[in-house]
């Protein structure tokens, strides 16, 4: 197990106009399971080969337990890389894929295959080992990529979008038998994904990323109840959170001062604030209830089976300044809750669902 230390680090693409990754300033604790998530192109696999030395740093350090990786070829840093492709040998089976690292370190023949049978006991790989890549699935491939890299005890796993060539039903289960494993082997897990569901429910923490900036560092519950900006609270949530512009004197008559924000100099100065608000935070209700906050028209419904997600066009709402910053709004309503396409919905927000934010800096107001 291992710590892994960012400190102020940046890495700039040959020829590129933006670094990858601009003073990324985080820690990877021993033993956690961090997420990395963001955009394509914001960085996310960089920094892995930033970890694993396949890219150099330009400005900056890493320290894999306290030990800086400058003069560190990427064999002598103890990690263990998982690809989105897998990257088995074909004409080899199983036990040979699972073993191969450690024919390369001549390791004992009988040491060697304790390893292999023992990895494959923990991943549930004992049927497959005289099979090669070609005769198994892609989660079964996908176990046999994992069992290759906890072979040789690595001090931390590296995993790049590993499950984003499964289907969606093997992508739940595959991650769950994730999440036990890493628990049970305790070792330090960089995983990298676009999914953000998966960062949400596999990690310890999440770090956001766009365009080579850190946004936020944290546990998926302070991400998605707390976020740093407009970016992280838009970013993550499914559906996506909604955001208004008001002006913010408008406020002040119709919300419990307890609830507003007001940090020095922002509230008086700004001609509008944003307020964002979940789809799962609305409410049907009356328009003379005190959370009242608009009345929308539905262009649209799409029926999961548990929820109803609505789409629809603000047409009243209770501050006259309101204005969406989309062109349509995202309600979440129960199932038996369907409403008919053109009608109206009188819509509340609970004051606590509602998060403010600075619209010139996109910093949340606290």
């Amino acid at each position: 197990m291992a710590e892994i230390n960012f400190s102020h680090v940046t890495r700039w693409h040959p020829g590129a106009s933006r670094p990858a990754v601009d003073n990324l300033d985080f820690t990877v604790n021993d033993g956690e399971f961090l997420s990395i998530v963001g955009p394509s192109g914001c960085g996310k696999s960089t920094i892995l080969r930033m970890i694993t030395g396949l890219d150099p740093v330009n400005r900056g350090d890493i320290f894999i337990d306290g030990t800086t990786t400058k003069n560190l070829a990427p064999s002598q840093r103890d990690v263990a890389m998982v690809f989105q492709t897998y990257a088995l040998y074909p004409h080899m089976n199983v036990a040979d894929n699972i073993g191969f690292s450690l024919k390369m370190q001549k390791m004992k023949k009988t040491q060697r295959n304790e390893r292999i049978e023992k990895a494959a006991r923990q991943l549930e790989l004992t049927d497959y080992l005289t099979r090669r890549p070609k005769e198994l699935s892609g989660g079964q491939r996908q176990r046999v990529a994992m069992a290759r890299a906890i072979v040789r005890r690595p001090k931390a796993f590296l995993m790049d979008e590993p499950l984003s060539n499964l289907d969606a039903k093997l992508r739940v289960s595959t991650r769950s038998w994730i999440i036990d494993l890493q628990r049970q082997l305790g070792i330090t897990t960089v995983y990298v994904t676009h999914d953000q569901t998966e960062a949400m429910t596999m990690s310890d923490r999440i770090v956001v990323l766009n365009k080579g900036q850190l946004m936020q560092v944290g546990t998926p519950r302070e991400l998605f109840t707390q976020p740093n900006n407009i970016f992280v609270a838009g970013f993550l949530g499914t559906p996506a959170m909604n955001f208004f512009r008001v002006a913010p004197h408008e406020l002040t008559d119709i919300t419990p001062h307890s609830y507003i924000p007001r940090p020095n100099g922002v509230w008086e100065s700004a001609e509008t604030l944003t307020i964002g608000i979940r789809p799962e935070s609305f409410f049907l209700c009356q328009d003379n209830d005190p959370q009242f906050f608009a009345t929308v028209r539905v262009n649209h419904c799409e029926n999961t089976g548990c929820d109803v997600y609505v789409r629809a066009s603000l047409i009243n709402p209770r501050v006259s300044s309101c204005q969406s910053t989309d062109e349509s709004i995202t309600i979440r309503l129960p199932a038996d809750h369907q409403p008919e396409r053109d009608s109206l919905l009188s819509l509340g927000v609970p004051f606590a669902n509602r998060l403010y934010f600075d619209t010139h800096t996109g910093n949340a107001l606290r």
